[in-house]
């Protein structure tokens, strides 16, 4: 394998691992237990605030509540959302810094837990999951969930080629038991980088609506968000990094009409918070544009905001879209790859525009603040990615039916 591209010691890790493939006996090990609970183990990098993060949460507590036994395996116990979890689910830390480091704890773990289904999440994880799997004995089925757009984050995000990336997948994703995608344009990205058919990859929506209520807030509380002094309050949720493009959506603030007097808050954190805090100074919008930092509870400002808008070059799915609609708050999106035009049903539902445009998006959010908005049109859409909908379609996936 060529590492030109890659992590070498992550390359070096998987060239070993095709190896030791050709030693192991064929024919999967059957394990026989008296516990009549189904075990779920979902591998996670760690806890922080990410949308792939708070929707395994989502799956594993409802999963326990319904009598399934979930851990969760992370790479490290840190994160924010680690208090969101509910009692009884177990949490298991690999307490491991680099990718390469979890092939051997993590076979050490499944040969021991022997659970019914394993998660891996995100790649690379994926891939090192399925090796770790085989040096276990391949316990239990394995599932492979993919969040993005890889093909695209390849470069920006994994700092690897996309013709190493499919190699990687070629090699490791046939092994599992099932592959996963949480929209028809990660699917498709999916099947392309790594020459599966169509049949080979199931898509799954991701669980974002949680049954919150879409009251709004109290004019106190939304003072208190939102300081005083506006007529209109746009939201933007996400991690503030290259994916989210709030540059576009910062300088397409900065096009609004002054007769708007609207206020844009930014939730997250991340990287490029001193390049966008710079932006908003060059552009004036010191007393208009705010970013609190990352919030584990984001329900509140959604149901104080008068508009969601997402200004990403690409997505998996895209959760904050559901949230937003599930508090009856109006939607402006850019049309990346993917999820956004699934979820709002090619603009039925909400607004697309272009990426990278920033008067388009401008336009955009103008012509929507001043439309009336259909709420319970919104949330009855938010309904079909509901917790209860999707986690049973997991467990329909699985074969762990659940009971009637």
């Amino acid at each position: 394998m060529d590492c030109r591209w890659a992590n070498k010691g992550l390359c070096d890790r998987f060239t070993e691992a095709a190896k030791l493939f050709d030693h192991l006996k064929n024919g999967e090990i059957t394990v026989t237990t008296s516990d009549p609970q189904p075990r779920i183990v979902i591998l996670l990098p760690d806890f922080s605030g990410g949308g792939a993060e708070r929707l395994h949460i989502l799956l594993a507590n409802h999963w326990h509540a319904q009598g399934i036994k979930v851990d969760f395996v992370l790479m490290r116990r840190r994160g924010d959302l680690i208090g969101l979890l509910s009692d009884g689910i177990g949490i298991v830390d690999l307490d491991v810094v680099s990718i390469r480091e979890v092939i051997l704890p993590l076979a050490r773990y499944l040969r021991k837990a022997r659970p019914d289904i394993i998660i891996a999440a995100m790649w690379p994880l994926t891939s090192v999951a399925v090796v770790s799997w085989w040096l276990a004995g391949k316990l239990g089925r394995l599932y492979l969930s993919d969040h993005t757009q890889l093909s695209i984050s390849c470069r920006p995000e994994l700092n690897m080629s996309p013709w190493l990336l499919a190699a990687v997948m070629r090699l490791t994703y046939p092994a599992a038991s099932g592959l996963i995608a949480v929209s028809e344009g990660v699917k498709q990205d999916m099947c392309r980088l790594g020459g599966f058919a169509d049949s080979q990859v199931r898509v799954i929506y991701n669980p974002a609506a949680t049954d919150v209520s879409p009251q709004p807030e109290p004019k106190s509380a939304r003072q208190k968000l939102w300081g005083g002094g506006f007529d209109h309050h746009i939201l933007s949720v996400g991690t503030l990094k290259v994916q989210k493009d709030h540059v576009t959506l910062i300088r397409a603030f900065a096009l609004l009409p002054a007769s708007l007097n609207a206020k844009l808050t930014i939730l997250g954190e991340g990287t490029l918070r001193a390049e966008l805090e710079a932006l908003v100074q060059q552009l004036g919008l010191q007393d208009k544009v705010a970013m609190p930092g990352f919030v584990v509870d984001t329900y509140p400002w959604y149901r104080a905001a008068d508009l969601f808008v997402l200004s990403s070059r690409w997505e998996g799915f895209g959760n904050v879209i559901v949230e937003a609609l599930e508090c009856g708050v109006p939607v402006v999106s850019t049309d990346c790859q993917s999820g956004p035009a699934e979820i709002l049903e090619n603009g039925r539902i909400g607004r697309l525009v272009s990426i990278q445009d920033p008067a388009a998006l401008a336009a955009s959010i103008t012509e929507s603040l001043k439309t009336p908005v259909d709420r319970e049109l919104l949330m009855r859409r938010a309904r079909d990615f509901s917790v209860s909908t999707i986690a049973d379609k997991y467990l329909d996936y699985f074969g762990l039916h659940k009971e009637s």
